[in-house]
């Protein structure tokens, strides 16, 4: 596979630095429009960075990726992935706060059969690898499809990492889901 790296300072490293610094932006943003305290962050890593040090990370990655395009094209589909999922329930999560947001989300998340719960989640994460997989399978080496496929199965990694630890926290801080 060709474009394994890239030379510093380089066009090419311009174009994914500035990439990776919208794709990353837009997950901040959308991120911080949900849970400006993080509250909400299902990443406890990122919660635990805080913004400024999220952003100081964020920054040294976004330098460091830029080199190598399969990666960086690969946390660009990812992050943009992310951004786009936040923002769905972002307006809902800031209008009602993130206290109101996490009482109103425990108390749909225990009605919901669980069965119908993690069947959903299984769909989305299959759907989103599948579509991955499909772009990775015929990508015919070419750096951009295969980026972007193994960018989409790494999204519904993290959905499916980060949905459990948010609702293994909700479930476990009410010791019951029935």
């Amino acid at each position: 596979m060709t474009g394994l790296s890239v030379p510093f300072a380089s066009s090419t490293y311009w174009i994914l630095l500035g990439l990776l610094v919208v794709a990353r932006a837009a997950d901040f943003v959308s991120t911080w429009i949900a849970t400006p305290n993080l509250v909400l962050e299902a990443n406890p890593l990122a919660r635990f960075l805080g913004w400024r040090g999220g952003i100081l990370v964020n920054a040294v990655v976004c330098s460091g990726c830029a080199m190598w395009p399969i990666p960086a094209i690969m946390l660009v589909t990812t992050s943009c992935l992310v951004a786009s999922r936040n923002f769905q329930s972002a307006w809902i999560m800031n209008t009602l706060g993130e206290a109101q947001y996490r009482a109103w989300f425990s108390v749909q998340l225990m009605q919901a059969p669980k069965g119908l719960f993690f069947a959903c989640t299984a769909a989305q994460v299959l759907l989103m690898t599948g579509l991955g997989a499909l772009l990775v399978c015929f990508s015919h080496e070419h750096v951009v499809p295969f980026a972007v496929g193994m960018g989409m199965i790494t999204f519904a990694l993290a959905v499916l990492v980060f949905t459990t630890l948010a609702v293994w926290r909700r479930v476990g801080s009410s010791n019951r889901w029935d």
